[in-house]
């Protein structure tokens, strides 16, 4: 991993020029950290650490978006094992728009924060959004700090419904189940999430008790306050 970290430092602030020279405007953050060999600081080497990057017409475009922003991280499998995380927006036509992006290492509170900041700072800065996430305690912690700007009242967080979708099926692995708890988060209204928890709940107890243990303002439609 050293090796790769050491050969993109250089290529990177210059991959980034191309990038800018094309694309004028583009927003981009780019971070390195000293290179150490064999617990040795050499003084004139520096590693890539992260960048973070958001294209001009994205920015503008988000404005007229609808006032919600998605979040989440992949990991790039090859010969280097970084992360790429991602924010998209919605229009009001439901397309799906990617509005920042991110190079990392790993997906820690640490990358989270240094991604979530940048789009904070630089893409979504109005108030009154609300941003969707899975439940990775990383990204839950990054969202939490004083410094984020990503706290209620100003923003409003809710959990990725087809993240817990899936961890639900890694439990259970029951398809129609599933689709009960999907049925029950998009409940415009209260009587119809009993109703479908009720159901899932004489199928089998463990599912609704599972389901309880998330704070309803973060998964129902029907609770949120945003």
């Amino acid at each position: 991993m050293y090796g790769y970290w050491e050969e993109s430092y250089n290529k990177v602030p210059r991959l980034l020029q191309a990038l800018q020279s094309c694309c004028p405007r583009t927003i981009c953050e780019f971070r390195a950290v000293l290179y150490y060999d064999s617990h040795l600081m050499e003084r004139d080497c520096s590693m890539f650490d992260k960048v973070f990057w958001a294209f001009p017409t994205c920015v503008e475009t988000f404005k007229h978006c609808k006032p919600f922003v998605s979040v989440d991280g992949m990991h790039l499998y090859g010969k280097y094992g970084v992360v790429l995380l991602i924010a998209v927006a919605q229009d009001g036509n439901s397309n799906i728009l990617p509005v920042a992006f991110a190079i990392v290492e790993s997906e820690t509170t640490e990358h989270w924060s240094f991604f979530l900041t940048n789009l904070r700072l630089h893409v979504t800065p109005q108030d009154g959004l609300l941003i969707i996430s899975d439940r990775f305690h990383a990204t839950k912690a990054a969202l939490r700090a004083d410094d984020s700007g990503w706290q209620s009242p100003k923003v409003f967080h809710a959990y990725c419904v087809m993240h817990m979708a899936a961890n639900f099926m890694s439990h259970f692995k029951s398809a129609e189940r599933k689709r009960y708890l999907i049925n029950a988060a998009y409940s415009p209204n209260q009587a119809g999430y009993e109703w479908y928890m009720n159901a899932l709940r004489g199928l089998l107890r463990e599912i609704a008790d599972w389901a309880g243990r998330f704070n309803k303002k973060i998964w129902l439609k029907y609770y949120s306050d945003g």
